[in-house]
């Protein structure tokens, strides 16, 4: 009973608030990569998203920086709220 109701706990607090939700596609030394993201704010999501784009097709502090202030391939927004 009680695992219960701690996994309902971690996951109606992992649910709760995050109202963004995109998709970003990153481009970077002849690699892309697409991440899709949840967060709390419409700049987090964007953030979240690119980093762990750029994470996947970019190496070192300096490649990772130059990937995450490039302009994103592609966004698509798949949750907004108005």
């Amino acid at each position: 009973m009680v695992v219960a109701a701690l996994i309902a706990l971690i996951t109606w607090s992992t649910m709760r608030g995050r109202h963004y939700r995109v998709t970003v596609c990153m481009a970077y030394a002849g690699r892309t990569s697409c991440r899709t993201v949840k967060a709390a704010t419409e700049e987090a999501a964007l953030r979240s998203a690119t980093e762990n784009a750029c994470a996947d097709i970019s190496s070192g502090v300096t490649d990772t920086m130059r990937c995450q202030n490039s302009q994103p391939q592609s966004i698509n927004w798949l949750a907004r709220p108005k």
